[in-house]
């Protein structure tokens, strides 16, 4: 479900449990967002955006792909 979220952090060599360690959470809480067992929060949502640099939309692959301009 979450693939982007992965895809991102993969790309900066990220572990999950670094990343969720500068989110606040668990590796195990983080390991669940990206499996899509867990909905990532709207803060979290806004914290990774920010991190990476990109808008939520793209997090949650609402990207020009699916129709948006």
């Amino acid at each position: 479900m979450y693939l982007r979220i992965r895809d991102l952090r993969e790309d900066r060599d990220l572990t999950q449990g670094k990343l969720g360690e500068l989110l606040g959470v668990s590796q195990a809480t983080y390991s669940r967002y990206e499996s899509g067992k867990l909905d990532v929060p709207t803060d979290i949502l806004l914290r990774l955006a920010d991190f990476y640099g990109v808008t939520v939309d793209d997090l949650l692959g609402r990207g020009e792909k699916e129709g948006r301009k």
